[in-house]
């Protein structure tokens, strides 16, 4: 991120480990270790790391763009259902940073860790083989 022209104002002062962070708090809001919460302090400190950057929706999109590659790279389930979920998390997240970074932000209050799911959308299933009647 530090690399990217339009992320890197928003990475430079980042922290090394922001990448296990961020896989820590993915990790704890798709169902994992709460280790995130315990660690860092759940979703009022993830607020409080947005307030003041000013993150514009380019940067926001270019992020988005980021970790969806960075999904297939790392070999995450490629089934309809499960990226619809994710996509859905990574835009609410990233919207919620928006939010948060902007010059007049919400309280930013103890609120619970966002917990996401599957069953938001029908299940997928592969079409059977055809076979031929030869």
């Amino acid at each position: 991120m530090r690399k990217d022209p339009l992320l890197a104002p928003v990475f430079a002062h980042m922290d090394d480990k922001h990448p296990h962070f961020v896989a820590l708090w993915l990790g704890e809001v798709f169902g994992g270790p709460t280790h995130y919460s315990a660690f860092r302090g759940g979703h009022q400190h993830m607020a409080t790391q947005h307030l003041g950057r000013g993150i514009t929706e380019e940067q926001r999109r270019r992020w988005v763009g980021l970790l969806m590659d960075a999904a297939d790279e790392v070999g995450l389930p490629r089934d309809p259902e499960f990226r619809a979920v994710f996509a859905y998390c990574i835009e609410w997240g990233t919207r919620m940073a928006l939010i948060y970074s902007g010059e007049s932000p919400p309280p930013v209050d103890a609120a619970d860790m966002p917990h996401w799911e599957w069953g938001q959308t029908p299940p997928w299933q592969p079409e059977p083989p055809q076979h031929s009647s030869e």
